[in-house]
């Protein structure tokens, strides 16, 4: 039986094996899929256990996804690219390092009825899944990006790959017509945003975080007349892209597997 994981710190969380175990059973393969909580010292004992194939392949979650870059071997373009790895897998006795939370993203977005082109956009956070982002709002021809992140020094990190966005201390509301939650702030046990979005209405406000369903910063923004949408698609359509690179099928994503991911 070949072994997938998802790994990350925090993992409780993560419906990852949920989906994928869906997939592997509906498809009736070999496989398993399971989540490893990792402190950032395990990484590399980790990647050797898919070196020996121990692990067939895997997904990387908060916060390892720039962190993991270090132990691959080659990226692929896209990762090279946003400088971020969500998906690790064997070939040609290589680590390979691959990103499709750019794919995923881009997606999710392209089924919203809404015009992206020459919008602005509000980015919270500079983790490892941002640069996807960035990357899937320029696609959409997004004009102008800016991210504000409670440690700034991070934002400037990754203005470093993308000069053209407008980094912003944190707290300082832009009036822009998306506004994007990229934190893991939510995903800690009683913790929030605290930040005044009441002024902002009828614009569009989506949560990278998928479950719950809804977040603070999603219901407070319902509140307020905007339009939501959280992290549920993209969850599911990065997952789809990562199983297709490990087994070569192309899953279904339709409501039975939207139906997985609830509350």
């Amino acid at each position: 039986m070949k072994k997938l994981c998802v790994i990350g710190n925090p993992i409780e969380h993560s419906l990852s094996p949920k989906l994928h175990n869906h997939w592997i059973k509906k498809h009736k393969l070999d496989f398993i899929y399971e989540k490893h909580l990792l402190e950032k010292g395990d990484l590399e004992n980790f990647i050797n256990d898919i070196r020996s194939n121990k692990v067939f392949g895997c997904n990387v979650t908060v916060p390892y996804k720039q962190d993991i870059i270090q132990y691959c071997d080659e990226l692929t373009n896209t990762a090279k690219n946003t400088n971020s790895v969500n998906t690790i897998f064997f070939k040609d006795n290589k680590i390979m390092g691959d990103n499709t939370d750019v794919l995923g993203f881009q997606k999710s977005l392209n089924e919203v009825n809404y015009d992206f082109k020459g919008k602005s956009a509000l980015i919270l956070g500079a983790g490892g899944v941002v640069p996807s982002i960035i990357q899937a709002l320029k696609n959409l021809e997004v004009l102008n990006i800016h991210i504000s992140n409670r440690t700034k020094e991070n934002a400037l990190k990754i203005k470093s790959q993308y000069p053209d966005i407008h980094v912003h201390d944190w707290g300082n509301i832009e009036d822009v017509d998306i506004y994007i939650n990229a934190t893991s702030i939510e995903l800690q046990q009683g913790q929030e945003i605290n930040l005044d979005f009441s002024n902002q209405k009828n614009k569009l406000f989506y949560d990278v975080i998928y479950y719950p369903e809804k977040t603070k910063f999603l219901k407070q923004a319902e509140i307020n007349n905007n339009r939501i949408i959280n992290g549920k698609m993209m969850f599911l359509y990065q997952a789809q892209a990562a199983f297709k690179i490990w087994t070569n099928i192309n899953p279904s994503v339709t409501q039975e597997e939207i139906a997985l991911i609830h509350d």
